[in-house]
């Protein structure tokens, strides 16, 4: 990963689903979820050195292999798009200039989300992104645990949901005789393609919720940069 340097990352045509574009702010680590062996193999190589920066061949050769095989296994659920994130929770003043282009370094703590891209066939002709849009909403209004709401992105409609749930923890994972539990917060956007009859669903889950408003905030910078068009201008 280059710092300072936004490439989009472009989902592909994939048989009659029609591409999209977005660009994945710093600190997200897309998994390998190539269509050959090959690909996700150099895919995964070029994942574990920019995840693990600071390691060498003794961590990246047994790594590598491990996250091909997520991709894979994450790829033949159908999504289009995987990636972990990962953003230091040291304070400004408290990162020295070498980290500065390290925001994922751990040494002061780290908060992480896990971002996925779904695409999904939606009954509808090229214009009706309003329809589906108003059907999802109203589906997912319905279910009194959802806080559904509808947004006006730059490339069109859109319905976010956002969902908390709880989950117990094993004491012998916390070391603690008392019940605890933990919160998560998952941020679920569905975006009707103009371009055809799919809607591409966007996904955040996290576990830090003490940085939940800076994980809201990633989710909108990503969803502001979508695209249907090239953003580019590449026909090709």
């Amino acid at each position: 990963m280059t710092p300072g340097i936004s490439i989009p990352h472009a989902v592909p045509r994939r048989g009659e689903i029609p591409p999209l574009w977005f660009i994945a702010p710093e600190g997200f680590f897309a998994l390998p979820l190539d269509a050959t062996p090959e690909g996700r193999a150099e895919s995964a190589t070029t994942l574990v050195q920019n995840l693990y920066s600071r390691g060498d061949e003794r961590i990246w050769k047994p790594a590598a292999p491990y996250y091909a095989a997520i991709g894979e296994l994450m790829a033949s659920t159908g999504l289009s798009y995987a990636a972990v994130g990962l953003f230091s929770t040291a304070e400004d003043d408290a990162i020295s200039d070498t980290d500065q282009e390290l925001r994922y370094d751990p040494a002061e703590g780290v908060a992480h989300c896990a971002l996925t891209v779904g695409i999904i066939p939606t009954d509808q002709s090229d214009a009706d992104t309003d329809v589906v849009a108003q059907g999802v909403l109203a589906t997912l209004s319905s279910d009194p645990y959802n806080n559904a709401i509808w947004v006006d992105l730059p490339c069109g409609p859109a319905v976010s949901c956002i969902t908390l749930r709880e989950y117990p923890l094993d004491p012998e994972v916390t070391n603690d005789t008392k019940e605890t539990k933990l919160l998560t917060g998952q941020i679920q956007v569905h975006v009707p393609f103009p371009t055809g009859p799919y809607t591409a669903v966007f996904t955040l889950n996290t576990p830090s919720m003490d940085y939940w408003t800076e994980i809201y905030r990633l989710m909108s910078a990503v969803l502001q940069t979508l695209s249907f068009d090239d953003p580019l201008g590449d026909e090709n």
